[in-house]
């Protein structure tokens, strides 16, 4: 069900109205997630999923961004946002299990509400920190279970319905994150009393 096809359609119907649903549910994660990048001027940042733009506007100045985004419908939506003042974006329609852009060359990346979304989350986030120079980091913000803990039959059920809305409910960060060369230097909770998290990585150099 969570294909890139499926993807395509589902966000089609979302682009519209998706910039209200995140500003009113989504913005203080964004914001916790954008802080903990902590962009410095001349830096390069790669948004994965860059969706309708949500987190264009919170770039610091001085910093250049990549956004690559599947749908063609969120990114009509994220170029409506553009130019920033001070800052450099470029938007490119590509699949975030292998962006478009050049392997190592990112000082930092974003992954807000993207591995939950993709087919295949790991692969996206290993894909991501592939386009991280050594040293890079990646901070995610994004619903998962608990490392460790399983999801009950309710949880499981449920999940079944929301996958056709384009988004998986019922994964774990640790199982994203295995074998990858990074270290995760923060993980702290976020919205929905932890159910969502705010996750550092660090590429190893």
């Amino acid at each position: 069900m969570m294909t890139n096809q499926h993807n395509r359609a589902i966000y089609r119907r979302w682009a519209p109205f998706y910039d209200r649903l995140s500003d009113l549910v989504f913005a203080r994660g964004r914001e916790r997630a954008m802080a903990l990048c902590d962009l410095q001027p001349g830096e390069r940042v790669l948004v994965v999923g860059v969706g309708t733009g949500a987190d264009l506007p919170l770039l610091p100045r001085g910093v250049r961004a990549v956004g690559v985004d599947l749908s063609p419908d969120m990114l009509a939506r994220a170029r409506s946002k553009l130019p920033l003042p001070g800052r450099e974006v470029e938007l490119i329609q590509g699949d975030a299990e292998d962006p478009p852009v050049p392997h190592g060359t990112f000082d930092a990346a974003l992954l807000n509400l993207i591995l939950t979304v993709v087919p295949d989350g790991a692969r996206c986030l290993a894909a991501t920190l592939d386009r991280l120079k050594p040293g890079g980091r990646a901070v995610v913000f994004d619903k998962f279970v608990a490392d460790g803990a399983a999801p009950g039959l309710f949880r499981r059920a449920l999940g079944v319905g929301v996958a056709w809305f384009g988004t998986d409910i019922n994964r774990r960060f640790g199982d994203l994150v295995a074998g990858l060369g990074c270290l995760v230097e923060r993980d702290e909770p976020s919205l929905l009393g932890g159910a969502y998290r705010v996750i550092v990585l660090r590429k190893r150099g």
